[in-house]
């Protein structure tokens, strides 16, 4: 198994308030995360750094290939519920930090399973076959908006309030996470991204990019086609495959 991954400011922002981090364990285990940071000039970026910095450390001290899958799905909750901690904690002694917070995607796939911890609007996708799945979902205002009816998916992709969200972690001392399982085959591409890449990029151009490019050129070609769709926001894009 592969991971490739980027971080890029875009063509609007001053500054890259995304964080990501993966390491490859052994040939058939990897793991990625990705942070997209809110809270201000300063808040942001220290809310995705803290949050990918913390998972990172937690991970490569407590992970054990001895671990059976129950006991490696609640060492990636707590690996997330401790960065909220540590960002809500630096966010209560730093008054210029008050009220930042971070989205959060941590992926973990060993041998046929992917097991996926989602906070906010990153997105985990999933390409298989020329299709394309959405492994998570995004925990915004827009998003309960199709939940209720009120707009189809085609309008949320252009609603003005598309990234109000409803969910992030360092916000509050406890932490409403999703945990998703999901299957993972040879041939399978996953990708974590923010929604600098997933608010500019359509799902058909993801797959055919996907299926036209490899290693670092699918990166760079995914942030490039995110940057011809406006660049916006800072692009994060992860592969794995």
């Amino acid at each position: 198994m592969e991971v490739f991954s980027r971080s890029d400011i875009g063509l609007v922002r001053k500054e890259n308030q995304d964080s990501c981090s993966f390491s490859v364990i052994s040939s058939s285990c990897v793991w990625a995360v990705v942070c997209d940071g809110m809270g201000g000039a300063k808040g942001g970026k220290t809310a995705s750094s803290t949050a990918v910095e913390f998972i990172t450390e937690f991970l490569n001290k407590n992970y054990s290939e001895k671990m059976d899958e129950e006991e490696l799905s609640a060492l990636l909750i707590d690996a997330v519920d401790g960065a909220n901690s540590e960002v809500y904690k630096k966010a209560m002694e730093d008054v210029e930090l008050t009220g930042m917070g971070t989205t959060c995607d941590l992926v973990f796939i060993r041998n046929s399973i992917v097991h996926v911890v989602h906070v906010g609007d990153s997105r985990t996708y999933s390409i298989r076959g020329g299709k394309i799945l959405q492994i998570t979902e995004d925990h915004s205002v827009v998003q309960e908006m199709v939940k209720r009816g009120e707009l189809t998916p085609e309008q949320a992709q252009n609603h003005p309030n598309k990234n109000f969200i409803t969910r992030a972690l360092g916000i509050n001392q406890t932490l409403h996470l999703d945990y998703i399982e999901a299957d993972f085959q040879y041939g399978d591409v996953l990708l974590i991204c923010s929604d600098g890449l997933s608010n500019c990029v359509t799902t058909a151009d993801i797959v055919k990019t996907v299926h036209e490019n490899r290693g670092v050129l699918l990166i760079d070609t995914l942030i490039e086609l995110a940057k011809i769709g406006g660049g916006s926001d800072n692009i994060t894009a992860t592969v794995i495959y």
